[in-house]
């Protein structure tokens, strides 16, 4: 896990970042809209004000022409499209990518007003185990094309959900040094052979699980979740988990053609899909 102080100095490095040159405040009833281009067609974006420092970081990197020319490297029909990883730009057929960024991370903004719901943008990052402040990736993203799900299937899903956090709540507890005493007997080979001892020792297991099995810790779909996820379709099992910083406002057609492309074991599209990515203003919608 990395020492405190290397957080601190990514999140100093992002703030540096993101309060360069460059940012421009737009005039009142205007909006800032994010175009990538693809040999697919078009994709419009509209990013998040609740998410400034996702939506900032973005426009920040659009800007400076990071993005052009790299590749939606990894792409799966029936879930989502990501791209942003600048060792994608001219990389060989067959190289896997996705470890690429501008060199720093930044913070969570990670809100239950959010769901990954189709057309969702969202940042990419690592994983919990490596990661467990959630920290987004500098630069790479994912859109989701997702899929329909039945109202069985979304209950069925938290429950799956809620017992994988469970099961990570347990390894947590385990790793504690000071459970190691309830480690030791708990592993012992002859646990077992003492059913009331053993009992004793998962009842206590459950209470301490069930103590720190709280808050976001807990899945669970809103109602408006679930409205769209049994309509329109997305990726339930993602939320509460990454940052989602925009959605889709035209260009679905181009991300489900995107995701329907023939790929390999990676999941990297066997034909490059290189983009451009642009910033137009506009009047902003009326809500």
């Amino acid at each position: 896990m990395p020492h405190k102080s290397c957080y601190m100095l990514i999140s100093l490095m992002f703030a540096l970042f993101v309060a360069a040159p460059g940012a421009s405040a737009q005039p009142a009833g205007q909006e800032e809209l994010v175009v990538i281009s693809t040999p697919k067609g078009d994709i419009t974006l509209r990013l998040f004000d609740d998410t400034p420092k996702h939506r900032d970081n973005f426009l920040k990197l659009a800007r400076a022409g990071f993005y052009d020319s790299t590749l939606f490297h990894r792409v799966i029909d029936g879930f989502m499209i990501q791209g942003g990883d600048p060792d994608s730009k001219g990389a060989a057929p067959g190289i896997e990518l996705g470890n690429g960024g501008p060199g720093y991370s930044i913070p969570a903004e990670i809100t239950p007003a959010h769901f990954h719901r189709r057309g969702t943008l969202a940042a990419a990052r690592e994983d919990d185990k490596v990661n467990p402040a959630r920290l987004s990736s500098g630069s790479q993203f994912y859109i989701v094309q997702g899929k329909v799900f039945t109202a069985e299937k979304l209950d069925m899903l938290e429950k799956e959900q809620n017992s994988l956090a469970k099961q990570r709540i347990f390894v947590d507890i385990m790793d504690r040094p000071e459970n190691l005493t309830l480690r030791n007997q708990f592993f012992s080979p002859d646990a077992k052979s003492d059913t009331a001892h053993f009992r004793f020792l998962l009842d206590t297991l459950n209470q301490m699980i069930d103590r720190e099995f709280t808050g976001d810790k807990v899945f669970r779909l809103s109602e408006a979740a679930r409205e769209a996820y049994t309509t329109v379709g997305g990726a339930p099992h993602l939320d509460g988990r990454y940052t989602i910083f925009g959605e889709v406002v035209s260009g679905m057609e181009v991300v489900d053609a995107i995701a329907t492309e023939k790929r390999d074991g990676n999941d990297r599209p066997l034909q490059d899909i290189p983009m451009t990515v642009k910033i137009i203003t506009r009047k902003k919608s009326q809500p």
